[in-house]
């Protein structure tokens, strides 16, 4: 009797700001059905200094080598804000076994949209517990549960101040949309309809044109940001209904 084939791995990308405890619901949600990996991106969370530097180039080498590390050869890229954009930069190396990319409010390919005394009042406020907890506010639509918010507000105090600095005034900058046609898999965009700060409008004007037009594109009523927390049932309901259509898992 052969053995059954092993499921895939989805590799979970956090936002910035975040870690990859983000996605602990959404993991508990999808049950045993796949393989996944909530890394913690350099600077981030519990993990040290990319090794690589802060760039979106940088942290695509970073989750390229946690691939070729884990030995993956049947798997999906899941991107949230500022992990959206480095999971399409790693898609447009056409790595062998990516499957597909689910991009949960990614900041986009473009330079993100953000106006400069807003990227300069952000610098400012690094390690601020009142900022942090102004931003949870600003990002979160849906009531989260208080445990949550702490644990958005710790994740944004715990950052380093090299990783916060370098994606304001250089990641998020950054314009990789002459590489989307590289991507040659499956794109899946999810977006929350009461996000303050990438809304569905943003996705359309930015994202979309450097993505192939099957990409695509649903939304998550009510849903704010931080849809990994906010809208974990849905966003595990979206994910097998993509990776359904990939027939996988």
């Amino acid at each position: 009797m052969s053995a059954a084939p092993a499921p895939v791995t989805l590799i979970f990308l956090h936002y910035w700001a975040g870690s990859g405890r983000e996605w602990s619901a959404v993991v508990e949600a999808l049950g045993p059905d796949y393989h996944c990996l909530t890394p913690d991106l350099g600077g981030f969370g519990d993990a040290p200094a990319p090794s690589r530097g802060y760039s979106v180039e940088a942290y695509a080498s970073e989750v390229e080598a946690l691939i070729n590390r884990q030995q993956l050869a049947d798997y999906v890229l899941v991107g949230h804000s500022m992990g959206g954009k480095i999971a399409l930069d790693v898609a447009a190396r056409q790595p062998p076994g990516l499957r597909g990319v689910a991009l949960l409010t990614p900041s986009p390919p473009t330079p993100e949209p953000m106006r400069e005394e807003e990227r300069q009042a952000s610098l400012r406020s690094y390690g601020d517990p009142a900022a942090a907890e102004a931003t949870f506010e600003h990002i979160t639509a849906r009531a989260l549960p208080d445990a949550l918010r702490q644990q958005v507000i710790a994740d944004n105090l715990r950052t380093s101040k090299a990783a916060w600095d370098a994606w304001l005034l250089q990641g998020s900058k950054e314009d990789i949309c002459a590489l989307m046609p590289r991507v040659q898999v499956p794109v899946f965009l999810l977006a929350g309809t009461a996000d303050a700060v990438l809304p569905p409008q943003v996705h359309q004007r930015e994202l979309l044109p450097c993505l192939a037009e099957a990409t695509t594109f649903h939304f998550i009523e009510g849903a704010g940001h931080l849809l990994p927390l906010e809208a974990p049932g849905e966003v595990a309901s979206a994910l097998r209904q993509f990776l359904a259509e990939l027939a996988v898992g």
